[in-house]
């Protein structure tokens, strides 16, 4: 069998600075392309049921369509994914201020988060495993954030096909930390989801207002178009009349994952299985974090296109974001966010492809 590898080639300079690109390769038939600009996963490529092979994710054609304005694409979030309302969170007596970046809010960690930083990559392969290791210091006050941070995210491709994404981090001083992952899947790789099936294994949902801040406790899905604990058509369910659907056009809502039925609540649980029409691929995700923010691409509208010319369209894509809940340092009764000295921040989410090894080479 062959072994996995890794291997980095250019693909451009931002400020002075070298990008490269690293592919990692499973040696089986999985690929994970990753650029040091914004940690973004650029593609993962993966066969079919009759093994022929596309990317997974939505991608840009080149760096300065990354630098340039875009909705996050593939990148790594942080310091804090998803929103803060008003931008501003009180810790330990002081309160911050992080730059509001949507509709008056701070939306994954400000303007000039970690999708926009130059990460520093080391890599290796063994006989199971090609591995990319980024890492960064962001300094104490970066976006208003208090504490100098350290974060490490490590991509693991494995010979299953299997894409693990390792996060931690420290920091100096007392603050608050939210990572995630920014890919926008298509399993087609047609540029259209809404005839893609999902199951999100959560029995609530964190209800929002017109700016996407949640409007108070998790609400139950159950007789509602976000119950999604039995495979839903995408299509269907966001077409049905609901309020909350209406205002996002679409889903943008944050799912509360279920604690595992056995096993220690640090592994990984699944969170969502994605199914292609016909079932040609299946992606499932699993995840240590409390939840996961599920995006139908409601606001791509056509202006930015992926390398052969396809344009990113409304409703081409779906993101699984894997995270702590939305506005958690402005609610005490979410999952804790704060992250100390002494303490390492640790978070685990998966890709993984079940109809690899259902049909296997």
């Amino acid at each position: 069998m062959p072994r996995p590898t890794v291997n980095r080639k250019p693909f451009g300079v931002h400020d002075g600075t070298d990008v490269d690109l690293w592919t990692l390769d499973s040696g089986t038939g999985v690929r994970a392309g990753i650029l040091t600009y914004g940690g973004i996963l650029h593609s993962l490529t993966v066969p079919d049921t009759d093994r022929k092979a596309a990317s997974v994710v939505r991608s840009l054609a080149t760096l300065d369509d990354y630098t340039g304005k875009n909705p996050f694409f593939g990148a790594l979030i942080g310091r804090f994914a998803n929103r803060i309302a008003h931008g501003r969170f009180t810790l330990d007596g002081t309160t911050h201020h992080i730059p509001a970046n949507d509709r008056g809010h701070a939306l994954h960690g400000g303007p000039d988060g970690f999708h926009t930083r130059i990460w520093q990559a080391t890599a290796d392969a063994s006989e199971d495993a090609a591995t990319l290791r980024l890492t960064l210091h962001s300094p104490d006050g970066d976006m208003g954030f208090p504490g100098a941070l350290d974060v490490t995210v490590t991509y693991t491709l494995d010979t299953t096909g299997t894409l693990a994404i390792d996060y931690t981090a420290t920091t100096d001083r007392p603050t608050v930390l939210n990572l995630t992952n920014h890919a926008y899947f298509d399993l087609t790789a047609s540029g259209d989801i809404l005839g893609h099936t999902l199951q999100v294994d959560a029995g609530t949902y964190l209800p929002v207002d017109r700016d996407g801040i949640p409007q108070g406790p998790a609400a139950d899905v159950h007789g509602t178009p976000f119950d999604l604990t039995t495979p839903r058509t995408i299509g269907e369910r966001i077409a049905l009349p609901d309020e909350q659907l209406r205002m996002a056009g679409g889903f943008d809502h944050c799912w509360i994952i279920r604690d595992p039925e056995s096993g220690p609540r640090s592994a990984p649980r699944r969170a969502a299985r994605l199914t292609a029409p016909g079932a040609t691929r299946i992606l499932e995700v699993w995840t240590t974090e409390p939840g996961m923010q599920v995006y139908t691409a409601n606001q791509l509208d056509g202006t930015l296109t992926d390398p052969a010319g396809l344009p990113h369209a409304r409703h081409s894509a779906i993101c699984l974001e894997t995270q702590h809940l939305p506005d958690s340092p402005n609610r005490p009764e979410y999952p804790g966010t704060e992250l100390r000295p002494g303490e390492v921040a640790r978070s685990r989410t998966e890709l993984r492809f079940p109809h690899l090894t259902a049909h296997p080479a």
